[in-house]
C-alpha cells in the first residue's frame, strides 16, 4: 500500500495535484492547514482521504485528530499545533504511547522529520507551499508497505 502524506498546503493545490498525479497513491493523508480546499484534495486524490484541522482551517468541518489503520499499523493524523510541536514531537510520541499507536502524523512546522523511538514513528511531510527547512523545497512523505507489510518512508521533494 502507498499513502501520500501532506500537510500545510495553504489553498495553493498545484503542487499536491502534481503529487498525487505522479504517485497514484491509495491513500491520502493530510495534516491539516488545507483552507477551505478540502472538497478540491478530496476529488483529485481519487483514493481515500483522512484530513484534520490545523491552525489556520478556522471554518473547516474537520476533525483535529483522526485515527486509522493502515495494513497492521495504528495511525493517527494531527496537525501538531496542540502538541506543541514546535518545541519537539516529544508530546507526540507520549501520545502514541498511552493510545498504543504506531505511526503519528502531523504538520505546522513546514518541516519534513521522520523520527522513530522503538516501534513508534512520529512523521512530517513539511508543506508542499511554503517549506520552511534549509533549502526550502515543497516536500511529502510517502509511506509504504512492502510485501511483509513492513512499513517504509520516503521523504520526498517537488
Amino acid at each position: 500500500m502507498k499513502v501520500l502524506i501532506v500537510s500545510d498546503t495553504h489553498r495553493k493545490n498545484d503542487n499536491f495535484f502534481k503529487v498525487v498525479e505522479m504517485h497514484k497513491p491509495d491513500m491520502v493523508v493530510h495534516c491539516g492547514d488545507i483552507e477551505g480546499s478540502e472538497y478540491a484534495i478530496s476529488e483529485a486524490a481519487g483514493c481515500p482521504v483522512y484530513m484534520v484541522a490545523g491552525n489556520n482551517d478556522f471554518f473547516a468541518d474537520l476533525p483535529q485528530e483522526v485515527e486509522f489503520s493502515v495494513g497492521r499499523y495504528k495511525c493517527m493524523a494531527t496537525h501538531g499545533h496542540r502538541y506543541r510541536v514546535s518545541m519537539g514531537p516529544e508530546m507526540l510520541f507520549a501520545e502514541a504511547r498511552e493510545r498504543g499507536l504506531d505511526v503519528v502524523m502531523y504538520g505546522h512546522t513546514h518541516k519534513p522529520e521522520v523520527r522513530r523511538e522503538g516501534d513508534i514513528y512520529v512523521v512530517n511531510p513539511g508543506s508542499l507551499s511554503y517549506p520552511r527547512q534549509e533549502g526550502r523545497r515543497p516536500s511529502y512523505i510517502i509511506m509504504e508497505t512492502d510485501r511483509f507489510g513492513d512499513l517504509h518512508f520516503t521523504v520526498a521533494y517537488i
